[in-house]
């Protein structure tokens, strides 16, 4: 079986349930062994550049939830991807649609694998940039080597020091309320 780590993130609705329920969908599909799940993070939306043929580029101002989950599989990095997309589409997402989401999974590593296909880039684009993964991610995995930078997740969030991502560490549960922010 191979090690996979996927993002997840929401800032429509309750950002921390629809990404356990997508967490609780993915661990149903054969070939996937789930691992563990991050905590949740509230985190600042990011100005990044949409990819082509998804929606336009206007920044959302809603931040979003986020999380990072490490799965083993059977499957090839695209029949992953194929069943995290149809668990978005299940969930209510459009990719052309807005930059605000119900839900957003991302696969970000697929073992040590090197690959850019259509639809596909492995490892992640912009991992190293991006605090809202960086921190889930060094949560599970602080010794993970990125396979093309060739640093672990704990020295690519030490060189990480935008002041604009502002990131808050949650729970899952507490006391009734969904989440806290700590």
């Amino acid at each position: 079986m191979t090690l996979a780590f996927l993002g997840l993130g929401s800032n429509m609705g309750n950002g921390p349930k629809n990404l356990l329920k997508a967490w609780h969908r993915l661990k149903l599909i054969k070939k996937i062994r789930p691992g563990r799940l991050s905590s949740p993070y509230i985190t600042k939306p990011v100005n990044t550049r949409p990819r082509e043929g998804t929606c336009d580029s206007t920044l959302s101002k809603r931040w979003f939830t986020n999380a990072v989950a490490t799965v083993e599989t059977d499957l090839s990095p695209l029949e992953l991807l194929y069943e995290m997309r149809k668990t978005e589409t299940e969930q209510g997402r459009d990719r052309k649609k807005s930059r605000d989401r119900i839900l957003d999974l991302d696969l970000l590593y697929y073992d040590d694998l090197v690959m850019s296909e259509s639809g596909l880039i492995l490892p992640h684009p912009e991992i190293e940039n991006r605090i809202f993964v960086l921190d889930p991610l060094e949560e599970l995995a602080p010794d993970f080597m990125h396979p093309v930078l060739l640093m672990t997740t704990a020295e690519m969030r030490r060189q990480l020091t935008d002041p604009n991502q502002i990131v808050k560490k949650s729970t899952w549960q507490n006391k009734g309320s969904f989440y806290k922010t700590t």
